[in-house]
């Protein structure tokens, strides 16, 4: 029997226990405030602002509604409420403790909650300052390096720090090493030494270094910091109209899988094959609230199918509805009385395109009966691995102006650029079509992997993902990362390529994981046994 979605993902700050948000226009101050007894799972204690899973879903949410609900907001201090203390990163009990696959998507998610700290800053106008009122070690430091700017307090004391390596035999792995060298340009000798220092680096040392961009004695460390935010929020965004609420979604899970009012997922446990549908715009419907609500259910689906659903090796991707109406949609979109809700509604989609191709799942993406991949849902199709087509009368597909770049992939090229990497005239080819395509014009356009008569439809499929769900799961997850980051690299593919692979890999190693590992002996008085051959 389905059951109310537990709020696994999806939280609001009636319900926040981490985070404290007071809102002073243009500024608002988040401070976390992690409650130690208040981990997500029992067994550990979030001990010095150290954080687990709940704390940054919380933190994924307040940053979500800070763009949608105050818009007003141009800078926002992040900031922590212990006493010299910022955050001592991740939980390491937590991490000691966990199974290796919520080991790696825990570090995924919160690089992501990152990247929309640096999406907000890059793109929506809220800028966003770290100021650090005591140490930042691990995980707390890289929060504080997904911030625009970064302010020390000055006490004699508080450091900065990555010490995964020589305290846990692990990586930085949300981001902590890729940030230093290519977001902060530190010298790859200061960041070597650095990233081996377990006390971190304080004061002026860290402003010579560029660790931090400021450091400031404890007294007039407030004045400062609210004097900072305020130049950040002068080149911010201002004179909106007032944010919009985000609702909550109601929907049900069970074992079976997960329904929502335009996500819908179903899941084959035995096979280990989901069908995951989105339901498109009706005609007439307002596109900006379909999306808005579409992409936010897609979005938990997507942590769902990571999290919960781990069994599942391949997705089938389906859209149900109106292909004109998909397409008028996006055509819509734009708002010319409220553009900035119509930007940040794109940016939502964008983001929960990149988390679908940032999952360790296979997806197919299947047209058939029904279907209406057209624009911005055209795009789950071409982020998936292969794109298979029924060859019949009336199944079509036709792509729109948001296939041209606004919600382009992890590495800012969009998903047709990078398809056609060896053929560029047919992306202007593609967008410049007035007309859907039948199968047959797809297929010769590059647009689809095969297209099947409905003789072979159900036959082809079958083996398709016979075949698929046969293959070592990690070989899967190393081609699928390698072959979805096509084109040029950026900080952000080098982040989630590095830690699929390298984070991956190090998790599983005895030298961090083992009886004997750096992880497992944590805080206790043995010192760990390494396998001493490089590989």
């Amino acid at each position: 029997m389905d059951s109310v979605l537990p709020p696994e993902f999806e939280t609001d700050p009636s319900r926040y226990r981490h985070w404290r948000l007071n809102i002073e226009p243009p500024l608002a101050w988040l401070t976390m405030a992690v409650a130690e007894d208040a981990p997500l799972d029992p067994g550990y204690k979030l001990k010095l602002n150290s954080y687990d899973l709940g704390v940054d879903i919380e933190l994924a949410d307040v940053v979500q509604r800070l763009r949608f609900e105050h818009p007003e907001v141009r800078a926002v201090i992040l900031t922590g409420g212990l006493d010299r203390v910022f955050s001592a990163g991740a939980n390491i009990q937590m991490l000691a403790g966990a199974a290796h696959a919520f080991k790696v998507n825990f570090c995924k998610f919160t690089n992501e909650t990152r990247m929309s700290i640096e999406d907000a800053s890059a793109n929506s106008g809220q800028h966003y300052l770290a100021a650090l009122n005591g140490t930042a070690a691990g995980g707390g430091y890289e929060l504080a390096l997904a911030c625009e700017r970064i302010i020390l307090v000055e006490d004699g004391a508080s450091a900065v720090s990555l010490p995964e390596i020589p305290l846990l035999g692990v990586l930085p792995g949300t981001g902590g090493l890729t940030r230093l060298v290519d977001k902060r340009k530190v010298r790859r000798d200061r960041a070597d030494v650095f990233a081996t220092l377990a006390e971190g680096v304080k004061g002026n040392r860290a402003v010579e270094w560029g660790l931090v961009d400021e450091v400031v004695p404890r007294g007039p460390f407030l004045e400062v910091v609210r004097k900072r935010a305020l130049e950040l929020a002068g080149d911010g965004r201002g004179g909106r109209a007032p944010g919009i609420r985000l609702e909550p979604l109601a929907g049900s899970a069970s074992d079976a899988g997960v329904d929502y009012r335009f996500v819908r997922l179903d899941c084959n446990r035995v096979e280990r094959v989901a069908h995951l549908t989105v339901f498109g715009p009706k005609p007439g419907e307002q596109f900006a609230a379909w999306a808005l609500r579409a992409f936010r259910e897609l979005d938990d689906v997507l942590l769902r199918l990571r999290f919960h659903y781990g069994d599942i090796g391949l997705v089938l991707l389906k859209t149900r509805g109106d292909l004109e109406a998909a397409l008028a949609g996006d055509l819509d979109l734009p708002d010319d009385n409220r553009p900035w809700l119509a930007n940040e509604i794109r940016l939502l989609m964008a983001r929960v395109l990149r988390r679908l191709e940032l999952t360790s799942k296979s997806f197919f993406a299947v047209v058939d009966r029904g279907s209406c991949f057209a624009g911005s849902l055209l795009e789950l199709a071409l982020a998936a691995d292969r794109i298979y087509m029924l060859d019949i009368e009336g199944v079509r597909i036709a792509t729109s102006p948001l296939n041209a770049g606004p919600l382009a992939a992890s590495n800012g090229v969009s998903r047709l650029a990078a398809r056609f990497m060896a053929s560029p005239a047919r992306v202007e080819a593609a967008l410049s079509r007035r007309q859907a395509y039948d199968a047959r014009a797809a297929l010769n356009a590059g647009l689809v992997t095969a297209i099947y008569d409905e003789i072979d439809w159900d036959d082809a499929l079958r083996l398709a993902a016979e075949e698929r769900t046969s293959f070592s799961p990690d070989a899967l997850t190393g081609m699928e990362a390698n072959l979805r980051g096509a084109g040029p690299e950026n900080t952000d593919t080098k982040v989630f390529g590095r830690l699929s692979a390298w984070q991956n890999w190090i998790f599983s190693r005895p030298n961090a994981t083992g009886e004997r590992g750096a992880l497992a002996l944590y805080g206790k008085p043995e010192r760990p046994r390494f396998d001493w051959r490089r590989t």
